[in-house]
């Protein structure tokens, strides 16, 4: 399977917002390829003490927000604090949970689509409110994404492999 980032879409964006959708866009591929077939209980599962499938899969969706509000120059909402720690409660149905990141990837991609301000433009993250730049927030954005999706499929991949154990 080709990668969106070599498929040739979205050449009308800027080289920096088209990587970070195409990453979105293959978070979303794979996300939904490793996990859309495990159970409930295994979203949830824990093997190894690892976080599960399920809390990987809500701070994916919820730390696009929270990021993208930074990046958007806003602030956290309390909400979102509270959305923040509740990750890895272990709740939610495979629907509810595929719905969120689903919801959560398709806002996301219109949020960066509708940033136009300079990549070099000053934003602030965090109650430290530490400085970066857009164009730094925008790439952390899909590096976190990835790095949350690497753990996801690890996790799901050893739920698969302990199923077939069985």
């Amino acid at each position: 399977m080709v990668e969106p980032w070599l498929r040739g879409s979205r050449t009308e964006i800027e080289p920096i917002r088209r990587a970070v959708l195409h990453a979105l866009d293959l978070a979303e591929e794979d996300l939904y390829r490793w996990s859309k077939d495990l159970s409930q209980d295994e979203l949830h599962a824990r093997p190894h003490h690892l976080p599960s499938v399920a809390f990987q899969l809500r701070h994916i969706a919820r730390s696009l927000d929270r990021l993208l509000t930074y990046a958007e120059g806003g602030s956290l909402t309390e909400i979102q604090l509270i959305l923040l720690r509740s990750e890895a409660d272990p709740q939610g149905t495979p629907e509810e949970i595929f719905a969120e990141l689903g919801g959560a990837l398709a806002t996301s991609r219109d949020r960066v689509l509708a940033m136009t301000s300079g990549f070099g433009e000053l934003r602030y993250v965090g109650r430290h409110r530490l400085p970066v730049t857009l164009g730094g927030l925008l790439v952390h954005i899909a590096d976190h994404t990835q790095r949350h999706v690497g753990q996801a499929i690890t996790t799901a991949k050893v739920i698969i492999g302990l199923r077939q154990k069985d």
